[in-house]
C-alpha cells in the first residue's frame, strides 16, 4: 500500500493547495486533465455506427463503483478530517508549499477549458448531494461524474505536468497523515478503491486528450482591459511596499483556527468560489494563473515576488473577476467572509505597517471600481 498511502497524501494536498490558494493575495478570492473524448462515429455508406463508448467515462463508471463504500466510510463532518484539509499537513517550508502549489496551477492552465468547466460544474452538483446527506457523503452518481470529469481534465495535460504536481506534493505531506486516515476506514474498503484507482490511471494515460482552443462571450473589451492594466499598475505600485511587510514564510495562514469549524459552512463558500471559477472568461483564467505561476517563479529568499510579476497577477485576476456577474463575485465574499474568525483581520493588521496597508486597501478600492465597471 506503499503508492495508495502516497495517493492519499496527493489528495489531501491539493485540498491544502486550493486553501493555500483562496488566501494568497489581498485581493477578493475568486476560483488539482481535459477535453472529454469525443463520441467516437464511423460513417457507413447508407448509415452511421453506434457510437463507440468513452473509456475514461467507463473506467470513471468502474472506479466509482469500486470506491463508493470507502467514500462512505469517511467521516466527512469529522472536525479532524476538516483540519487535515484547512492545514499543512508535513513538513517543508512555506515557499516549499509554494513552489508545490505553483505546479498545481500550471497543471491547471494547461488543462482543456471545456473539460475543465465540466469538472467544476461536477463538483458543484455532488456540493450539493452531500450537503443534502446527513454524513456529507455525496451520491454515487455524482461522485462518478466526478471522477469521469477528472479523468477527462488530467488526460488533457502532458504526463510530466502531472507527475510534477504528484511528487512536488509527495515530498511535502507527513506519512501520518495517510496512515491516520486509513485507520478510520474498512482496509478491504480501501484496498478495493485503490486497485480500481490504478487501472483508472492506467485508462486515463493510455487515452491522451486534445485541448480545445477558448472562446467567451464574456470577455472584457480590448479598452476595458487597457483600463485594468493601467489601474494594476497603480495599485501594484502602491501595495508593494505592504506585499514585503507580510511574512511569507511563516505557516499562519494555514492555522484551522482561523476558520469556522461548520463543515458545511465552509463547503458552501468553496462551493460559491467554484460557481464564480466555472463562469469565468476562461482565457482570463488561464492568463491569470499562469501569471501567478511565474511570480511563484520570482520569489525571493523572503517569500516576496518583483514588483512587474505583482502586477500581472493583479491585471490577471481584474480581467478573470470582471467577466464574472458581479453577483457571483459578491456571492464568494460574503460566503468567505462569514468563515473567517473575525479577528484575523485584526491580527494580520498587526503583523505590518500601518500605513502601507492603507494605502494598499486605498488603491485597492480605486482598482476594484475599475473593474466593477468593466462586469
Amino acid at each position: 500500500m506503499r503508492k495508495s498511502t502516497r495517493f492519499l497524501a496527493f489528495g489531501v494536498a491539493l485540498a491544502v493547495c486550493l486553501n493555500m490558494l483562496q488566501h494568497s493575495a489581498f485581493v477578493t478570492p475568486p476560483r488539482h486533465t481535459v477535453s472529454s473524448l469525443a463520441a467516437a462515429t464511423a460513417a457507413a455508406t447508407l448509415s452511421a455506427a453506434p457510437a463507440l463508448s468513452d473509456p475514461i467515462d467507463d473506467a470513471a463508471k468502474e472506479l466509482s463503483s469500486a470506491a463508493y463504500p470507502f467514500l462512505k466510510d469517511l467521516d466527512w463532518n469529522s472536525p479532524t478530517l476538516q483540519q487535515i484539509g484547512l492545514t499543512k499537513p508535513g513538513a517543508g517550508s512555506a515557499d516549499a508549499w509554494t513552489k508545490a502549489c505553483g505546479k498545481a496551477i500550471d497543471m491547471g492552465a494547461a488543462m482543456d477549458p471545456a473539460s475543465l468547466i465540466k469538472g467544476v460544474d461536477a463538483h458543484h452538483q455532488a456540493i450539493a448531494s452531500a450537503l443534502n446527506n446527513a454524513k456529507g457523503v455525496t451520491s454515487e452518481a455524482d461522485f462518478e461524474r466526478i471522477n469521469a470529469a477528472l479523468g477527462h481534465m488530467i488526460a488533457s495535460v502532458p504526463e510530466s505536468k502531472v507527475m510534477a504536481v504528484y511528487n512536488a506534493f509527495g515530498a511535502l505531506v507527513s506519512p501520518d497523515v495517510p496512515k491516520y486516515l486509513m485507520s478510520t476506514v474498512k482496509a478491504a474498503d480501501a484496498e478495493a478503491a485503490y486497485a480500481a484507482l490504478m487501472k483508472f490511471k492506467d485508462v486515463v494515460k493510455a487515452n491522451p486528450q486534445s485541448v480545445s482552443s477558448a472562446s467567451s462571450a464574456t470577455a472584457v473589451t480590448p479598452a476595458e482591459a487597457d483600463k485594468i492594466d493601467a489601474a494594476a499598475q497603480k495599485l501594484s505600485v502602491a501595495a508593494y511596499p505592504f506585499l514585503k511587510d507580510v511574512d511569507w514564510n511563516t505557516d499562519v495562514p494555514m492555522k484551522v483556527s482561523g476558520y469556522s469549524t461548520n463543515a458545511k459552512q465552509l463547503i458552501k463558500a468553496v462551493d460559491k468560489a467554484l460557481v464564480m471559477g466555472s463562469a469565468m472568461d476562461p482565457n482570463a483564467l488561464k492568463a491569470a494563473a499562469l501569471a501567478h505561476v511565474k511570480a511563484i517563479g520570482s520569489t525571493d529568499g523572503s517569500g516576496v515576488t518583483t514588483q512587474e510579476d505583482f502586477k500581472e497577477i493583479i491585471a490577471g485576476l481584474g480581467k478573470a473577476i470582471a467577466s464574472v456577474p458581479e453577483a457571483k463575485v459578491m456571492a464568494v465574499y460574503n460566503s468567505f467572509k462569514d468563515v473567517v474568525n473575525s479577528g484575523v483581520p485584526k491580527y494580520l493588521m498587526s503583523t505590518v505597517k500601518e500605513g502601507d496597508a492603507k494605502a494598499a486597501y486605498s488603491s485597492l478600492m480605486d482598482f476594484k471600481n475599475v473593474v466593477k465597471s468593466a462586469m
